[in-house]
């Protein structure tokens, strides 16, 4: 696998999110040993939603909201 930054060699690495939560999760993504970039499966998600072209959910959620507001 190659870097999308930098084209550089990705290796498999446990990563350890111990910020976002009460405990520890572990899981499974790839750094580059050049750059140090990481994709993780997640990372991977929002990398797809946003090439879709799909809205964010802060957006339609402002364009729902005035959509279904009540007229004054």
């Amino acid at each position: 696998m190659h870097c999308t930054r930098c084209e550089g060699l990705m290796v498999p690495d446990d990563l350890v999110d111990m910020q976002e939560s009460s405990i520890p999760m572990w899981m499974r993504g790839w750094r580059c040993l050049s750059c140090g970039n990481i994709v993780d499966p997640l990372i991977q998600r929002h990398r797809m939603i946003q090439r879709s072209g799909a809205m964010p959910l802060s957006t339609l959620k402002s364009h729902l909201e005035s959509f279904f507001a009540q007229p004054k």
